[in-house]
């Protein structure tokens, strides 16, 4: 897992050092430096799989994240013309890697004044398979979504947008969750001492309306806390590799007819990867999510923090950038039912502050406890809903 992220000269960071944990939530007004975070981490995947981290090269657009040019990522009052990034993870034993690289203002590949070379640097989640990115701009409801055998069957991927999410799910449905992207002979033997272990590991993350550890059944449990009763279908296509979804939904005895993906609106659709991804994935995956709270009821945003929770103390680390407060709240409501170790959250608020004429990025960091109380809460951390009812609690003007 990522244990500590230190950014130097990076977008709106001087020189600031992040804390992780099994989960950690970024929050704060829009345009404070959240995205630029998991930016940070996308450079290096994205760098790595272009093959030009492994030569000491920064590629600062690719398919992950598109930044521009060097002037375009570093920071504004910088004193020294290099971006920095340090990494603290724990394998075997906490290791740190840094990578330094120097300045060309036009450039879109930068160069590293250090390469770090260690053989764990292959091993680790954010290179490998073992990794999900789900964008906040997800794909909407389609007829029909593409089919890539090498990213799903061969990488275990869902998409950035979440396109290859019904692809995924007609692969490894019949596959017990936590177990799908161990290793290819394991789900392809159903190796019964990997799935004992992590169905040991699963329990709480199991829906307890489940017919089963399958992951379809699972999906469709967690997906009815989002809208009850849903049953998913999907239908594949090989001869054009297209395949589509439907939906019913379930109302005691009663199951509805079939409906196309694009008549059950936005929130499904999007929330449906996320779902899976958190399901779908063994320990030691590294899952980093924007805005899962996107086209959510607030009971279904409570319900994905809690799922988010749930999936962190099975062994994923998830890092989650979001607006909501009900996503915040189901996670406090996860650790105060004693699901998840307070330990296991870290929580980081950004906020713009201005010092001797130069404006910069703070971060403050609340601490939860095992009750799922705040230590503290500076201004603009969820605190709109008080705010708003203070304000309605005040005598009308006439």
């Amino acid at each position: 897992m990522i244990h500590s992220l230190r950014l130097k000269n990076f977008k709106p960071f001087k020189d600031q050092t992040l804390e992780f944990r099994a989960l950690t939530l970024l929050s704060g007004f829009n345009g404070m430096g959240k995205s630029s975070v998991l930016q940070s981490l996308l450079l290096l995947r994205q760098s790595y799989q272009q093959r030009v981290l492994q030569r000491g090269l920064l590629a600062l657009n690719g398919n992950l994240v598109r930044i521009g040019t060097a002037q375009d990522a570093l920071f504004d009052g910088a004193e020294e013309e290099f971006i920095s990034f340090e990494l603290v993870v724990k394998l075997q034993e906490k290791m740190m890697w840094e990578w330094r690289f120097a300045y060309d203002q036009k450039a879109d590949v930068l160069r590293s004044e250090n390469v770090p070379t260690t053989p764990e640097i292959d091993e680790f989640c954010l290179f490998g398979d073992n990794f999900h990115y789900l964008q906040a701009e997800r794909i909407g409801p389609r007829n029909v979504y593409e089919m890539a055998d090498d990213m799903v069957r061969q990488h275990f991927q869902l998409g950035t947008a979440g396109e290859y999410t019904a692809h995924f799910l007609s692969l490894f449905g019949n596959c017990n969750i936590n177990t799908i992207g161990l290793q290819k002979k394991d789900i392809q033997t159903n190796n019964q001492t990997i799935e004992c272990q992590n169905q040991e590991m699963s329990k709480q993350l199991r829906h307890p309306k489940a017919k089963s550890f399958e992951l379809k059944d699972q999906v469709e449990a967690w997906m009815g806390e989002i809208s009850p009763g849903t049953r998913i279908y999907i239908t594949s296509n090989t001869d054009i590799d297209l395949i589509s979804t439907q939906y019913s939904f379930a109302v005691g005895n009663d199951i509805s007819n079939k409906y196309r993906a694009t008549n059950v609106g936005f929130g499904i659709t999007y929330s449906l990867s996320i779902v899976v991804a958190l399901l779908a994935s063994p320990p030691g995956t590294l899952i980093l999510l924007e805005n899962p709270e996107s086209n959510l009821h607030s009971r279904g945003q409570t319900k994905m923090g809690e799922l988010i929770a749930l999936a962190a103390s099975s062994g994923i680390q998830v890092v989650v950038e979001t607006h909501s407060d009900h996503v915040l709240n189901g996670i406090r409501l996860a650790v105060h039912g004693g699901k998840l170790r307070p330990n296991d959250v870290q929580l980081h608020y950004f906020q713009r502050q201005e010092k001797k004429g130069q404006t910069f990025t703070n971060v403050v960091s609340p601490r939860i406890d095992r009750n799922g109380r705040i230590d503290k809460w500076p201004d603009g951390f969820f605190d709109e809903w008080e705010n708003s009812l203070d304000a309605l609690l005040e005598p009308t003007r006439e």
